[in-house]
């Protein structure tokens, strides 16, 4: 299943050692972000890490790995699905997730409920992914 992974998510699974993160590795998931994705966490790290409850290294070597499992997509690539997104979402920092999304023909892994209010892509929180795993 191809999912765009939106920061909420990123930020839970580095936070804290949890369910979150342990979905990040199914197989059965094939994770992709816009390339801002890593920009954003790149501008709230020093937060992030203060919230963990991980070791410096062990957050660094679990970030390390997260880069390699989540494939990023430069935006030149969905760039034609951008403007479509725009008119769709409901918070301007999610249409590069929807545009994706599109681009993909993928579903979004979020747990924002305001991004639920538009009606192009499918979205999933993570209570509704772990139901996927059960089925």
């Amino acid at each position: 299943m191809d999912l765009v992974i939106d920061a909420n998510i990123l930020f839970a699974s580095l936070i804290k050692d949890s369910g979150t993160a342990g979905l990040l590795f199914v197989d059965r998931f094939h994770l992709f972000a816009p390339e801002s994705l890593f920009e954003e966490f790149s501008k709230y790290e020093a937060q992030i890490f203060k919230k963990t409850k991980r070791g410096k290294r062990d957050f660094k070597k679990f970030l390390k790995v997260l880069r390699r499992r989540i494939k990023v997509i430069p935006k030149e690539d969905f760039e034609g699905y951008l403007e479509k997104a725009e008119r769709a979402s409901p918070d301007p920092k999610d249409v590069p997730y929807i545009a994706l999304a599109l681009y993909l023909n993928a579903s979004i892994w979020s747990n924002d409920k305001a991004l639920r209010k538009q009606k192009l892509v499918r979205i999933y929180d993570t209570k509704e992914i772990f139901d996927i795993l059960e089925d």
